[in-house]
C-alpha cells in the first residue's frame, strides 16, 4: 500500500509538471505563431506605403482586419512610432495611443503574453519598415489564450493515459518486488525484522557462549563478543576462516573438517568445546552456525578433583598396607615374640623411607619427589612398578618446574593405565622414568611395557580429544597428551613417541627457561597427584 500511494503521488506530480511544461511549450508555440502573423502583416506593401507617407488610414485598417480574420488572431494592431493605433478590431480605439512603449525601436521582433483590450493573448510584435527602409511603426498580433488552453485540454487525456499506464506498470512491478521481498524476509514486516535484529543482538552479545555464523561460501557473517574473546578473531566479519585463523585443530573444528559433538580444542589460554551445525531452509543450504563453549574452568576443576581422587587412592593403598603391617605386628606381640615385633617395626619404618630416599638421591626438588613417590604408590596398588633410572638427575630448583610437573604427571598416568590393563601380572608391569637435567636441555623419558602406540598414530595421539580409553568418571579423556604437546611446543621443545609394543615418550625442553609457564588451570598441577590420562 505504501508503494501504491507513492506511485500514485509521483504519477500525479509528474502529470501536473508535464501539464505545466506542455502549457509553457504551447505558449511559446503560439507566441511564435503570433510573431509570424505580425511579420507577414509588416511585409504587406500597402501597409508599408500608407504608414510611411501618412495616407490611406482606411487601407491599414482593411488590410489588418483581413489578416486577422484569415489567421484567426484576436487582434492585428498597426502602431506608428508615436504610439498611436492605426488599426484595431475595436474601431473606437483607432487613433488612440497605446499604454506601453514601442519595443521594436531596436529593430528586433518581440514575443510575450499580453493582457489587452480583447483579453489575455499570446503576443508577437514585429518592426514595420516603409518602402524607403525607414522604421515607421510596429505590428502587434495576439492569439486568444483560450486557444492555447483548448489545445492543452485536447492533449491532456493522452498524457493522462500515459501516466495511468506508467502507474499501472509501476504498481505491477511494486507488487512483484513486494512478493519477492516477502519471500526473502519470510513474510516479516519491517517492524518485525527490526525487533528480530534487536533480539538477535541482545542474545548474541549477552550469552556466555561464542557464536560464529558462516555463509555458504565460508565467509564469516556473525561473530559475537564471546567468540572474539575465546577465538581471538578480532574484526573477522566478511573474511574467510583461513584469513583470520592459522592452520590447526581449531580451524578444522570451525570449518567442519572435524566432525562430532563437543569437539575438544585446546588453545594457549582455553579448553573449548566446539559444535558445528549446518543450516538449511526449504532444502537450500544457508551456511552453518558454530557454538564455542569455554570449558577451561570446568576442566581445571575436574583435573583438581581427579588429583584428589588419585591422592585418595594413594592414601587408601598406604592405609591398606599399613593395616596389614599393624596386624602382623599385633600378632607378634600377641604370641610374645617381642624381639621379632621390634625388629619387624624397625624394618617396616626403614622400608617406608627407602622409596623416598631412593628418589631423593636423584631428584632434589621436593615437589617432584612428592609427585614421583605418590605416583609410585598408586601404581603399586595396581600392580605396576615405577623405576627411576640411575642416570636421572634433577636439581633442587630446576628450570621448567611447572611444565615438568604437568609433563611427568600426565605421562606417568598414561603409562600406569596402559601397563596395568595390558601387561602380564608378573614383573612385566614396569615403568621406567628418566629425568635428566643437562647444560642445554632437560630430558624426560617414560617407557612402559604396555601395548604401545599403533603404527601410523604417533602424531595423532597429541590431538585434542584423542583417546583409546573410555571416559573416566570426572576427568575428560584425550587432553593430557594434548596439553603436554602444547606445553612442549610453546617453549620450543620436542616430544617424540615410539610406535609398536612398549611406548617410549621422550620430551626435550631447551635451556634456559626464558618463558614463564602458563598459570591457568589447564597447564599447571593442582597438587602433586595431578595429571590426566589420554
Amino acid at each position: 500500500m505504501n508503494q501504491l500511494v507513492i506511485l500514485a503521488l509521483t504519477g500525479l506530480i509528474g502529470f501536473v509538471l508535464f501539464a505545466f511544461a506542455q502549457r509553457a511549450e504551447l505558449d511559446r508555440s503560439y507566441e511564435q505563431r503570433a510573431l509570424a502573423i505580425a511579420q507577414t502583416t509588416a511585409a504587406d506593401p500597402q501597409i508599408q506605403q500608407a504608414m510611411e507617407y501618412r495616407g490611406g488610414g482606411y487601407v491599414v485598417q482593411a488590410v489588418a482586419e483581413r489578416m486577422r480574420r484569415s489567421s484567426g488572431a484576436s487582434y492585428v494592431v498597426v502602431i506608428d512610432l508615436r504610439g498611436v493605433r492605426r488599426s484595431h478590431p475595436i474601431h473606437a480605439l483607432i487613433g488612440e495611443p497605446v499604454d506601453e512603449p514601442i519595443v521594436v525601436r531596436d529593430g528586433r521582433p518581440h514575443v510575450g503574453t499580453d493582457q489587452g483590450a480583447t483579453g489575455r493573448s499570446a503576443n508577437g510584435k514585429a518592426p514595420l519598415y516603409g518602402p524607403s527602409g525607414a522604421l515607421v511603426g510596429e505590428v502587434s498580433v495576439g492569439i486568444p489564450e483560450h486557444d492555447v488552453l483548448g489545445e492543452l485540454w485536447r492533449e491532456l487525456p493522452t498524457f493522462g493515459l500515459y501516466a495511468a499506464i506508467a502507474t499501472a506498470l509501476g504498481a505491477a512491478a511494486a507488487y512483484l518486488l513486494a512478493r519477492r521481498l516477502k519471500r526473502t524476509t519470510f513474510g516479516l514486516e519491517l517492524e518485525e525484522i527490526a525487533g528480530l535484529l534487536q533480539d538477535r543482538e541482545a542474545m548474541l552479545h549477552g550469552i556466555r557462549e561464542g557464536v560464529v555464523a558462516f555463509a555458504p561460501d565460508g565467509r564469516i557473517t556473525v561473530v559475537n563478543d564471546e567468540a572474539r574473546r575465546l577465538l581471538g578473531l578480532g574484526s573477522a566479519l566478511g573474511h574467510l576462516l583461513e584469513e583470520v585463523l592459522p592452520e590447526g585443530r581449531l580451524r578444522r573444528a570451525l570449518d567442519g573438517t572435524l566432525t562430532g559433538t563437543d569437539v575438544s580444542v585446546l588453545t594457549d589460554d582455553h579448553c573449548l568445546a566446539v559444535n558445528r551445525m549446518p543450516v538449511t531452509l526449504h532444502g537450500h543450504e544457508l551456511g552453518a552456525v558454530v557454538t564455542v563453549r569455554d570449558r577451561t574452568e570446568l576442566v581445571g576443576l575436574l583435573r583438581e578433583l581427579d588429583s584428589v581422587r588419585g591422592l585418595t587412592d594413594a592414601l587408601r593403598a598406604q592405609q591398606h598396607e599399613f593395616t596389614n603391617r599393624m596386624h602382623t605386628l599385633a600378632g607378634l606381640l600377641d604370641i610374645g615374640e617381642h624381639r621379632s615385633a621390634y625388629e619387624y617395626a624397625i624394618e617396616t619404618a626403614r622400608s617406608g623411607q627407602a622409596l623416598t630416599e631412593a628418589v631423593r638421591r636423584h631428584i632434589g626438588n621436593p615437589l617432584m619427589v612428592g609427585l614421583i613417590v605418590a605416583k609410585t604408590t598408586v601404581a603399586a596398588e595396581r600392580g605396576v612398578r615405577i623405576v627411576l633410572t640411575d642416570d636421572s638427575a634433577l636439581g633442587a630448583d630446576p628450570p621448567h618446574l611447572r611444565r615438568l610437573l604437568t609433563i611427568v604427571g600426565n605421562l606417568l598416568d598414561n603409562a600406569i593405565d596402559a601397563t596395568a590393563d595390558a601387561a602380564p601380572a608378573d614383573d612385566g608391569r614396569r615403568i621406567r622414568l628418566t629425568l635428566a637435567e643437562g647444560d642445554e636441555s632437560i630430558v624426560v623419558r617414560v617407557a612402559d611395557t604396555g601395548p604401545g602406540i599403533a603404527p601410523g598414530t604417533s602424531q595423532s595421539i597429541f590431538d585434542d580429544g584423542w583417546s583409546t580409553r573410555p571416559e573416566r568418571g570426572t576427568a575428560r579423556r584425550g587432553l593430557g597428551l594434548a596439553m603436554v604437546h602444547r606445553l612442549v611446543q610453546r617453549h620450543g621443545g620436542t616430544i617424540t613417541v615410539s610406535e609398536g609394543p612398549g611406548a617410549v615418550f621422550t620430551v626435550v625442553l631447551p635451556l634456559p627457561d626464558t618463558a614463564p609457564a602458563p598459570q591457568g588451570a589447564l597447564f599447571t598441577m593442582a597438587s602433586p597427584m595431578g595429571g590426566e590420562g589420554s
